[in-house]
């Protein structure tokens, strides 16, 4: 952009963050707001797909990021007794590409994006609730009662954002229909050797073994329940060890091995794909504007996608409503398609009909490897 405007990015987590960096990349130097008093990471482990490489490898980052992460060779779908269902070979198709694919704890990744930071105006604890744009420029409101004016904003402040509810109040999150409990823990002491993410599909729920840099595990286990439901919100380790105690090794003993203090659970949800994202001079993007389930990995890997595709339209273009328009147009049919399919995806994961379930894993036995790589090569196939 030859004239740099006030922009403003609400929203301090993964989407709101690469933003900024990608907007500093090209002289945008965006005020950024984040609700919380402390950037803070919320989760435990992620995905890092060959897509969100390849963004942070345009954005000249990579090399800062990936030292904190783990290569992973490959991802199977097991049965609960630990027989194979399905493997993808990440690792193959990444030599094929030239690029891998990566996991790494929240954490990590968000101090190393703050770290590239470093300068840019970032304000904590302020809560944006609204907006207007009737006048000249943006009006931003706080629920301090404060307010912010500026030229262009970009909404990342995630699935329950307040101004996408404004300007969209339909756009409500949808229940997956099952709930989730994650945890880090440190398997030092368990000798586990482990270089393949798992995700083991059985009677009692989906349980997910992530393997993570420094003798580290992310792992989940989902179950179908009903939304909010009182006795998921208060389960313990002890029952999640006791209702997978049959489930194949080291799955009883990843699980044993987390404290109740750092278990964290939330019901699955997602947002209904959006028609646009872009209104006027205000932009949404991450998990503001098409949040997923987690079935595919890529929540965050959308995220850094739209960080990357948006300056490249903002420094294509010397009017920033028509690059967000731009944007939109670019984003839509991919983050829909990831959205609809991971939901799809979740679906048959948390089949637990017992007949149905042999079914489907006798189905996806005799589906060829070819079809998991399609599927992975589509993901690897970005517009940037």
């Amino acid at each position: 952009m030859k004239n740099v405007n006030r922009f403003t990015i609400i929203g301090g987590g993964i989407a709101g963050m690469t933003t900024a960096i990608a907007l500093r990349k090209i002289g945008i130097k965006a005020t950024m707001f984040e609700a919380s008093p402390t950037i803070r990471p919320l989760g435990a482990g992620l995905a890092l797909a060959a897509n969100a490489v390849k963004g942070f490898q345009k954005l000249g980052i990579a090399d800062a990021i990936l030292p904190g992460g783990r290569l992973m060779d490959a991802f199977v779908i097991l049965d609960e007794k630990g027989r194979e269902i399905t493997r993808t070979d990440s690792r193959a198709v990444g030599q094929k590409y030239g690029i891998d694919n990566f996991t790494i704890h929240r954490a990590i990744l968000h101090q190393a994006l703050l770290d590239q930071l470093v300068g840019n105006p970032i304000v904590l604890g302020k809560r944006a609730i609204s907006i207007d744009q009737s006048g000249e420029g943006i009006i931003m409101r706080f629920d301090d009662g404060t307010v912010h004016q500026t030229d262009y904003l970009i909404v990342a402040d995630g699935i329950h954002s307040a101004i996408r509810q404004q300007l969209l109040p339909d756009s409500k999150p949808r229940y997956a229909g099952y709930t989730c409990w994650r945890a880090v823990v440190d398997v030092g002491r368990l000798n586990l050797d482990l270089h393949e993410a798992t995700e083991t599909w059985g009677r009692n729920g989906r349980v997910g073994i992530v393997p993570l840099a420094g003798n580290k595990i992310y792992w989940f286990a989902c179950v179908n329940a009903p939304f909010q439901d009182a006795r998921m919100r208060s389960t313990k380790v002890s029952e999640l060890t006791t209702r997978f105690k049959n489930y194949h090794r080291p799955i009883p003993e990843i699980i044993a091995q987390t404290k109740d203090e750092n278990l964290l659970w939330n019901d699955i949800i997602d947002l209904k794909p959006l028609s646009c994202y872009a209104f006027g001079n205000v932009l949404f993007v991450g998990d503001a504007a098409h949040a997923t389930t987690p079935n595919m990995g890529q929540g965050a890997c959308q995220a850094i996608e739209d960080a990357v595709v948006l300056a490249n339209e903002l420094s294509a273009s010397d009017q920033p409503a028509e690059a967000f328009k731009r944007f939109e147009n670019r984003r839509l049919k991919r983050t829909h398609y990831i959205t609809e399919t991971s939901r799809r995806i979740g679906q048959v994961a948390q089949i637990q009909n017992p007949i149905l379930a042999v079914l489907r894993n006798r189905l996806f036995r005799m589906l060829p490897a070819s079809m998991n790589d399609r599927q992975l090569e589509t993901l690897y196939k970005v517009d940037f």
